[in-house]
């Protein structure tokens, strides 16, 4: 069975928290969790590693379950991969040396 992003986070949470996998749950809220603010940190630092995106901070505050988590890695994802495919599509050409 491939790792959904759903599975993935849990994982992450599982791992950074060091609590038992299946103890973690899409509906779970991080105060049912135990998840203070520096283990949120922590999972924020563990989350960014695993997807290689970047959450902005203040997005991340406003976070109070894990199914908001995965929804909102879900769309970093969709933006990062949707976002600009070719990275020099942006790109403005060159003056060329007669101009």
């Amino acid at each position: 069975m491939p790792d959904t992003i759903q599975h993935r986070v849990l994982k992450v949470i599982a791992t950074t928290k060091r609590i038992p996998l299946e103890s973690v749950q899409p509906d779970s809220t991080f105060e049912a969790l135990g998840i203070d603010s520096l283990d949120r940190l922590n999972i924020l630092f563990d989350l960014e590693s695993e997807f290689d995106i970047e959450i902005n901070d203040d997005d991340a505050k406003k976070v109070q379950n894990i199914q908001e988590m995965v929804l909102g890695i879900q769309q970093l994802l969709d933006a990062k991969s949707g976002a600009n495919p070719d990275p020099n599509s942006d790109a403005k050409p060159e003056p060329s040396p007669t101009d």
